[in-house]
C-alpha cells in the first residue's frame, strides 16, 4: 500500500509540475490566461523573435526593421548573449528590447527548482549587464511553462508570456507567404506574434524566410491600422 501511495504522490506532484504547460495550446491560454497569451492593446501588435542572438542572422533583422521603422522585443538565450555580446549590445542601440527565453534551449519538464531559478537569474544578469536594462519578460523554450518555472519567473522578477500568433517559420520548407499567411491567420489588434531571428544553435537558413516575411507582416498590421512595436509598449 505504501508503494502505491508513493506512486500516487509522485504522479500527483508530476501533474502539479506540468499541468501549467497546457498554456502552449493556445485555445487554454486565450480562455484562461489572454495576457499570458499576449493579448494587449487593441491598436497595437507586439513583434517579438526568439533564439538569438546571432552574428550572422540577427543582424540582417536589426537592418531590416530599421528601414520598416519599427522596434520589437528579442527574446534571447542568455548563453548566446554571453557568446555574442557585440550582437545583444547592437540590438539594443538600435532601440529594440531585450527578453529572456532561458540560458539554453531545452524543454524543461522535470522539476529542478534550483537550476531553473539560476538559470533565469544568471540570463537576466547577463542581459542587464549587456543591455543597460533591466528585462521585464520571459519567454521559456519551445514555450513550456511548467509550474516550476512560473515560480522560477517569479523569483528571478521576470514576467512570462507567450503569443498569440506565430509563423511556424522553423520549418525549413515554409516559404515566406505561408509564414505571412499562418501569421495572419490568428493576426488582430492585441496580437504578440511570434517569430525566429534565428535557430537554438545558430544553423540552418529557416531564418531568411521569416526575414523576407516580416515587411509583409507588417504592412498587413499597418493596414489594419495597428501600431507595431515591442512588448514594452503593448500592455
Amino acid at each position: 500500500m505504501r508503494s502505491v501511495a508513493a506512486v500516487a504522490a509522485a504522479a500527483g506532484l508530476g501533474l502539479a509540475h506540468i499541468g501549467p504547460a497546457a498554456s502552449w495550446l493556445p485555445p487554454v491560454r486565450d480562455r484562461l490566461r489572454p495576457t499570458l497569451a499576449g493579448r494587449g492593446r487593441t491598436g497595437h501588435v507586439a513583434l517579438t523573435f526568439d533564439d538569438g542572438p546571432d552574428p550572422v542572422s540577427t543582424p540582417r533583422f536589426l537592418d531590416l526593421l530599421d528601414e520598416l521603422d519599427v522596434r520589437a522585443t528579442f527574446f534571447v538565450l542568455g548563453s548566446r548573449v554571453a557568446r555574442h555580446p557585440e550582437v545583444a549590445a547592437e540590438t539594443v542601440a538600435r532601440g529594440h528590447e531585450l527578453a529572456v527565453h532561458g540560458w539554453a534551449h531545452r524543454p524543461q519538464w522535470l522539476p529542478q527548482p534550483g537550476r531553473d531559478v539560476r538559470e533565469l537569474r544568471r540570463a537576466r544578469a547577463v542581459l542587464e549587464q549587456i543591455g543597460g536594462v533591466r528585462p521585464q519578460w520571459f519567454r521559456p523554450p519551445f514555450g513550456v511553462l511548467t509550474s516550476g518555472l512560473w515560480r522560477a519567473a517569479r523569483q528571478a522578477d521576470l514576467r512570462p508570456v507567450l503569443w498569440s500568433a506565430w509563423g511556424k517559420d522553423w520549418e525549413p520548407d515554409r516559404s515566406p507567404a505561408e509564414v505571412r499567411r499562418t501569421v495572419g491567420a490568428t493576426l488582430r489588434g492585441g496580437t504578440t506574434v511570434l517569430l525566429h531571428d534565428s535557430s537554438p544553435d545558430g544553423t540552418g537558413s529557416a531564418w531568411r524566410n521569416t526575414l523576407a516575411a516580416v515587411p509583409g507582416i507588417v504592412e498587413d498590421c499597418r493596414k489594419a491600422g495597428w501600431d507595431v512595436g515591442p512588448l514594452a509598449e503593448h500592455f
